[in-house]
């Protein structure tokens, strides 16, 4: 464990939170506060990926939730440039999976990237609830993750997510990571998405 300071489950802003809030308050934002997250926080976000709903009960997800000095400063080469905000997050999660541990579906779907979008909705909203950021990227050399943490060749490293508490220093954000950071970016219609009895009967 890395010795940053902690602020423990006594300093988030509420313990619980209803789901309808927890949705309209998450945001992807990219300031964090130095420092860390204990034990009995990561704990709590780990059971929420872990009680997740997945295909017949496969739990395709492999999980390594990393927090210490060393293992994060090699991560964090292998982040992209739009991604340096990312550089700041005490803790890192790197969610994998294989692809022949889940649901192999007739039309070659691939349901075990859904099962584990699944998961990580459900922890993003605990992270939310207690006052956390839970922000997955897709921009990094996945080689490099795998060779920091020796993931296994057959995994498929979906996805890191970077957590945190929300802070203030906001001196690596672009212009429009800053415009992000201050407002929700805009949501398309609803009629442009979303249909009601057949395609393209719009939803109102």
């Amino acid at each position: 464990m890395s010795k940053r300071l902690f602020v423990g489950h006594s300093h988030l802003s509420r313990d619980k939170m209803e789901v309808e809030e927890a949705i309209g308050k998450r945001r992807a934002k990219r300031a964090f506060m130095k420092s860390g997250i204990d034990s009995k926080i990561m704990g709590r976000l780990v059971e929420a990926i872990r009680l997740s709903a997945s295909c017949f009960n496969n739990q395709p997800w492999k999980v390594v939730l990393v927090d210490e000095d060393g293992p994060l400063d090699e991560l964090r080469e292998s982040l992209s440039r739009g991604n340096r905000w990312a550089t700041r997050a005490p803790l890192i999660i790197v969610v994998t999976a294989e692809r022949d541990k889940d649901c192999l579906l007739s039309d070659r779907r691939e349901y075990f990237l859904f099962d584990c979008g699944l998961a990580l909705g459900q922890m993003m909203l605990m992270a939310t609830s207690m006052g956390l950021i839970a922000h997955p990227i897709a921009g990094y050399r996945p080689e490099v993750v795998r060779e920091v943490l020796s993931i296994p060749e057959d995994q498929v490293i979906i996805t890191l997510v970077i957590c945190g508490h929300p802070g203030n220093d906001t001196s690596l954000l672009s212009e429009k990571q800053l415009r992000d950071e201050r407002e929700r970016p805009e949501r398309k219609p609803l009629n442009e998405s979303f249909y009601l009895g057949r395609w393209g009967v719009p939803f109102k």
